[in-house]
């Protein structure tokens, strides 16, 4: 991104002070309880409940998002929960224009439904126990991305109190993102001609690479997975009887994803599922790296243990911060995040296990067409299996990545003010691992907006994670940071 020359926010425009006053005094008096509320409801993504409907959790942080909405009684603002039939519901809410010329739309965008619980959280945390404290309020949602609503709602109220005229703006907050959106696309055909001309997206779903300054994603990975089934026979047996005859399926496991991956560097080897990297997201990168260093891998909780006296930790696949960026954004990567087959360590006795069953996370580059991949994921973990084994790969969908388009001047002008005006630094550049599928579904039905995809989730954060948290300080700057920007959105 290009950092012109500083120019202080001109008064009649957006006063800094007062505009970061107003969102610290309402987040201090009332949105962080109102997140602490959302965090204690599991209202995890269908994906992971199967029976959401029934369990009604994510219809009560809707109904209660809605209600909180509209007790702020945004001059204007009208909303809807907007339910197709057999879908997660969305809410849609529309604040008319206060600026006389202006034909665009500003679109707000995040999301109600978590991911599950994990395991591993302190012994005082818990994923459904909020806990606020110096300044990060714990808990699994609230910072992936739970606060969106409300700080979206917030930084409307900061142009109304001091009369800073705005385009139209409308919000669109979901519950199935975390399941890969795939209720989302239905919704946005339906209110299509609702939203309006879109010059400008904010979505705050994403993350920081510090939590000194305002970060813009530039890029998002793709995903696609499944499960892995290798099974070698109907019932388990006496593995002194039967081991040395009949194979083992974890070792038939190994074999196949061998094809999938080199075990020994973590590069995924068919070349369709990588992708050369565009030389604008290379020179960011680049200063990125520099900027963050070798906080790029030193963030993460690393294990530790004794040896000869001494602790040691595990190290990264490349202590070279470039190296490390580009990983874990631009270049397709495996993660094994569950599995099925296995007894407890307590009640593992001698028995050759019948199968043995992986859920298979993939991450592929931005410009990698994710649902063609999963099909070449298929076919190479299927075909011709050792010994005959039964091999079945089920796949569980795909979503492409996104690379946003480039930052026009007023765009960026208005990304480096805030940044300076409430963090008192440049805004930063930054790729993310991670996936949000409506990114790529706006591009290509706005293709002339500008996408303000930026988030909460810095070091340490660890959403999907224990000990997930959200950091307040953070947000309200980024809040303020959001209102900035809407107030310059050319007519």
């Amino acid at each position: 991104m290009n950092a012109p020359l500083h120019k202080e926010i001109p008064a009649d425009i957006l006063n800094a002070a007062q505009a970061l006053g107003q969102v610290s005094a309402q987040w201090d008096s009332d949105i962080v309880q109102q997140i602490s509320d959302y965090i204690a409801i599991p209202a995890k993504s269908p994906g992971f409940d199967a029976d959401w409907k029934a369990h009604g959790y994510i219809d009560t942080v809707m109904r209660n998002a809605a209600a909180w909405v509209e007790a702020q009684k945004v001059e204007g603002l009208t909303l809807e929960v907007v339910r197709l039939e057999g879908r997660t519901p969305v809410l849609f809410f529309e604040i008319p224009a206060t600026r006389a010329d202006s034909s665009q739309t500003v679109l707000m965008y995040g999301h109600l439904d978590k991911q599950p619980e994990f395991t591993g959280w302190r012994s005082d945390l818990g994923p459904w126990i909020p806990k606020y404290q110096d300044g990060k309020l714990y808990g699994r949602g609230g910072a992936d991305d739970g606060y969106a609503v409300y700080a979206s709602i917030a930084a409307v109220q900061a142009l109304k109190a001091q009369n800073v005229p705005h385009p139209r703006i409308v919000g669109l907050i979901e519950t199935c993102e975390e399941s890969g959106s795939y209720d989302l696309l239905p919704y946005v055909d339906a209110l299509r001609k609702r939203l309006g001309d879109v010059a400008l997206v904010v979505c705050l779903d994403s993350g920081a690479g510090n939590y000194d300054q305002l970060w813009l994603t530039t890029s998002l990975r793709g995903m696609g997975g499944g499960v892995l089934k290798v099974e070698v026979l109907d019932e388990g047996v006496h593995s002194g009887d039967a081991s040395g005859v009949v194979p083992s399926s974890f070792r038939i496991m190994r074999h196949v994803l061998d094809r999938l991956e080199d075990s020994a560097t973590g590069r995924l080897l068919p070349q369709s599922f990588h992708c050369a990297i565009p030389a604008d997201r290379l020179a960011q990168a680049k200063a990125t790296a520099a900027t963050l260093g070798d906080e790029l891998y030193k963030r993460f909780p690393w294990a530790h243990y004794d040896c000869e006296g001494s602790s040691a930790f595990t190290l990264p696949m490349t202590t070279d911060p470039l190296e490390a960026l580009l990983n874990r954004t631009w270049r397709p990567t495996l993660s094994v995040t569950g599995a099925e087959g296995f007894p407890a360590l307590k009640d593992a006795g001698n028995v050759l296990r019948p199968y043995t069953a992986f859920k298979l996370s993939l991450r592929f580059p931005p410009l990698v067409d994710a649902s063609q991949a999963v099909q070449e994921l298929k076919k190479l973990l299927e075909d011709n299996a050792p010994y005959n084994a039964k091999v079945t790969f089920e796949g569980g969908g795909g979503a492409t990545g996104w690379n946003a388009p480039s930052t026009v001047d007023w765009f960026d002008n208005a990304l480096n003010d805030a940044s300076r005006n409430f963090f008192g630094a440049p805004c930063g550049t930054i790729g993310q691992g991670g996936t949000i599928p409506l990114m790529n579904m706006l591009s290509k039905g706005f293709p002339k907006a500008q996408m303000m995809v930026c988030g909460v989730l810095g070091p340490k954060s660890n959403a999907h994670g224990p000990n997930e948290f959200l950091h307040v300080p953070y947000a309200k700057k980024l809040t303020a940071a959001v209102a900035h920007v809407m107030a310059r959105v050319p007519g």
